[in-house]
């Protein structure tokens, strides 16, 4: 027998207006969060085949004294950054770069955190001629073999595969304000009703907001953001987000490699899964 999870109710506008918070041109993101939850910060660069990207960063440092990896996708705030960043759009050398932090992670036995925040890969001419895809599905594959607890925070947007490359995780959460799709409420409406000022509605009919990916068991939990949003108190949100971290990271420390690798795979397999005896 077939079942449909139980969905809160959401209006177009509840959607929209959590997709314009995850895109508030003030929002912290990962570099903001880094730079108070991990000091000592000491990043990486370079994917050691053919450059570095700087709309990933990734390094070693300490979250409440526990020694961790951390990789976030960063957007840039002014022009002059977003242009540095590619506005937040990693290409094929950011996300090897990734995996081989991820690598040196596993190698050291220390926990992975990423914190997702894309509106998609980056869909140019070279990074296709440098195998996005390939680059893409890579981590997916690697990401699900890791022997060390990994945990994903999407903090703003999560745009399709370009955030799932760093989202294979053993515990998935997301901001209040988050948003994680499969695609761009504009991009789905110009699709669907050829017009992508149907933005509004197809944030809704997408289910991108992280009560709705709650309720569908696509998600893990939600952080919780003061006032309006994080960049209403961006200390605020930060604590928050360390104390879920710490949290979760304790809980997964106690997990064998093993059974890691065993809990990852068990997860991503009951998505999607509605059927009842």
């Amino acid at each position: 027998m077939s079942t449909s999870p139980t969905l809160p109710a959401a209006t177009s506008f509840d959607a929209w207006a959590r997709v314009q918070l995850a895109r508030h041109p003030k929002r912290p993101h990962a570099l903001d969060y880094i730079q108070k939850l991990i000091p000592g910060f000491q990043e990486i660069h370079g994917d050691r085949c053919f450059g570095d990207d700087a709309a990933i960063i990734c390094g070693f440092g300490l979250l409440r004294e526990r020694p961790v990896m951390v990789i976030g996708q960063q957007k840039g705030r002014d022009t002059k950054q977003k242009l540095v960043r590619n506005f937040g759009m990693p290409k094929p050398e950011g996300y090897r770069k990734a995996m081989r932090a991820m690598a040196l992670a596993e190698k050291f036995g220390r926990p992975v955190v990423a914190l997702l925040d894309t509106p998609g890969a980056y869909p140019g001419l070279d990074a296709e001629e440098r195998g996005q895809a390939e680059a893409i599905a890579y981590n997916l594959r690697e990401m699900a073999r890791l022997r060390v607890p990994v945990v994903s925070v999407v903090i703003g947007e999560g745009g399709s595969g370009g955030a799932l490359a760093l989202g294979v995780a053993n515990r998935v959460y997301m901001l209040e304000n988050a948003v994680y799709s499969v695609i761009s409420p504009e991009s789905c409406a110009a699709i669907i009703w050829r017009d992508a000022k149907n933005a509004e509605r197809a944030a809704a009919a997408l289910r991108i907001t992280a009560p709705d990916l709650k309720a569908l068991g696509l998600i893990d939990g939600i952080v919780p953001e003061p006032g309006e949003g994080a960049h209403e108190e961006p200390d605020a949100a930060t604590f928050h987000l360390s104390a879920v971290l710490d949290k979760v990271l304790g809980e997964l420390a106690a997990m064998s490699a093993d059974e890691l690798v065993r809990d990852r795979y068990e997860k991503f397999r009951r998505m999607g899964n509605f059927f009842q005896e």
